[in-house]
């Protein structure tokens, strides 16, 4: 009985393990074609096509018309999951008509999201001026633990004092030396 209790719950772990992120009638509006770089390139060419993009997040700007995500783009990986690499072909916006909250969708969290392509929109990226493919969002998923906040305070306080300890590890005492070894500087 209890084998076969095992067995069920590593078969319901499995099959979660594999759950897409988004739904299927999500994803069977996703146009495969269209990759980022040619949507950079020429947005008006497709305007109106569903797209999956993901990458991290850059800023959020909310106003009375809704909310813009700066999303600096990376590849996707077969689990849409955004590849942080060092490699990106630009940056693009998603917009949506509700609120997005800057503490929910912080800068550097990592997000995939699947929007129709709407044009480009032109705007100050630092001292220059920046057009991104505009998209309006449909489906998101902000991935969890990516925004590299662990809660960590800072200074980390220092580990307790071991007059034993000349910091080579925590072997007994008699087999260390009987004075600390000083090193050149």
């Amino acid at each position: 009985m209890k084998r076969a209790q095992l067995i069920i719950f590593m078969l319901f772990i499995a099959i979660n393990g594999c759950t897409p992120i988004f739904s299927e009638q999500t994803r069977k509006m996703i146009n495969t074609d269209a990759s980022f770089k040619a949507v950079k390139a020429a947005p008006e060419n497709y305007i109106g096509k569903t797209i999956m993009l993901g990458g991290r997040i850059a800023n959020v700007t909310n106003s009375a018309d809704g909310s813009y995500l700066e999303i600096v783009q990376f590849d996707l990986t077969s689990s849409s999951f955004p590849e942080d690499s060092f490699l990106s072909y630009g940056r693009f916006l998603a917009a949506t008509e509700s609120f997005l909250d800057p503490l929910v969708f912080r800068r550097g969290a990592l997000i995939s999201l699947v929007g129709e392509i709407k044009g480009k929109k032109s705007q100050r990226l630092e001292n220059m001026d920046y057009t991104y493919p505009l998209l309006q969002m449909r489906d998101w998923y902000l991935w969890k633990g990516s925004t590299g906040d662990f809660n960590c305070k800072y200074p980390v306080s220092a580990p307790q004092y071991d007059p034993n300890s000349y910091g080579y590890g925590y072997e007994p005492f008699l087999q260390r030396p009987s004075m600390p070894i000083n090193l050149p500087k």
